[in-house]
């Protein structure tokens, strides 16, 4: 599986980093969200999902290999 993260659409909430703060990330003058892992393990996947319910803008998607 494959994270894709679209910047332009984040409002900067952080609701994707307390999901999956190991794929998750902000930056510090915005807030907008900044992907760390683009492929996270399967041990990981389960928090992408969450992060990608939860996103207020819809900016992020997991997508299949």
């Amino acid at each position: 599986m494959r994270v894709e993260l679209d910047e332009p659409k984040c409002v900067a909430s952080g609701q994707c980093v307390m999901a999956s703060p190991e794929v998750f990330d902000q930056r510090e003058d915005d807030g907008v969200a900044i992907l760390l892992e683009e492929a996270p393990g399967a041990e990981l996947l389960d928090g992408v999902r969450e992060a990608v319910a939860i996103c207020p803008a819809a900016a992020i998607r997991l997508v299949e290999k």
